[in-house]
């Protein structure tokens, strides 16, 4: 099935250049030159539009607030476009849901790359489930098919795309050290650099889901990190203490 990329930049160039270079990639593209735009048209399509390329320097309403706003309706896979050199665009967006970005001017082939990859994530995240659906820990629950989780109190707690492969990841593996590289991989499908805060971010935006057990996801100084707690796997909705 043809995948459709929906492109929100106010370059009109950059807007021609990435329409002709995915199609030919075999993408369906869509595009707008403001977040406005975007949110109404997206509104309309949701279920059609597999992925995002957001530019955060927008006419209006910026990069971060249309990411926000789509938070609020979507998880769609969103890929940010910065011209700031710095970190700081880099991990505001990565801290509000982007799930990756890329720094102005980019080689298409790269971009193309990251799409791919994430794609395939999320492919990987809709496949049949084995082992039982249902993660049980301290009283939280995640429903791995709908992508659901619920606290102790019963509240639902919103996950990104990127939050619930990264979740999944340390459910798999509880107790265990999972280096920053093996989580780089597999999320991303490429390694952490030394600079790389990507995962460092993530982290700490899941870690913000669980802000009453701080130490449910623990750092291993110059390793990675190990989900602390004991987690349970069934096929019923039961909860585990």
């Amino acid at each position: 099935m043809i995948k459709t990329i929906f492109v929100v930049d106010d370059d009109y160039k950059i807007r021609t250049l990435l329409t002709t270079y995915l199609e030919k990639n075999n993408f369906q593209v869509k595009s707008a030159a403001d977040g406005e735009t975007f949110l109404q048209e997206f509104e309309n399509e949701a279920f059609s539009i597999d992925l995002v390329i957001l530019d955060i320097m927008l006419p209006g309403a910026d990069g971060f607030l249309i990411c926000k706003q789509l938070r609020e309706r979507s998880d769609v896979p969103v890929i940010m476009l910065t011209a700031n050199d710095d970190d700081t665009d880099r991990v505001v967006g990565l801290e509000i849901g982007a799930d990756d970005y890329l720094a102005k001017p980019f080689n298409p082939r790269e971009l193309l790359a990251r799409i791919k990859a994430i794609l395939r994530r999320v492919e990987s995240n809709t496949a049949p489930v084995t082992g039982g659906r249902f993660y049980s820990f301290k009283g939280y629950r995640l429903d791995s098919v709908e992508r659901h989780l619920t606290s102790p109190k019963g509240s639902s707690i919103k996950l990104s795309g990127a939050d619930f492969q990264l979740l999944v990841l340390l459910l798999n593996h509880p107790g265990e050290i999972l280096h920053r590289d093996f989580l780089a991989e597999k999320t991303r499908q490429r390694s952490a650099g030394p600079l790389d805060r990507y995962l460092d971010v993530q982290i700490s935006r899941l870690r913000s889901r669980f802000s009453e057990l701080p130490d449910l996801i623990k750092t291993v100084r110059g390793s990675g990190y190990v989900f602390s707690a004991e987690v349970q796997r069934s096929g019923t909705p039961s909860l585990a203490s």
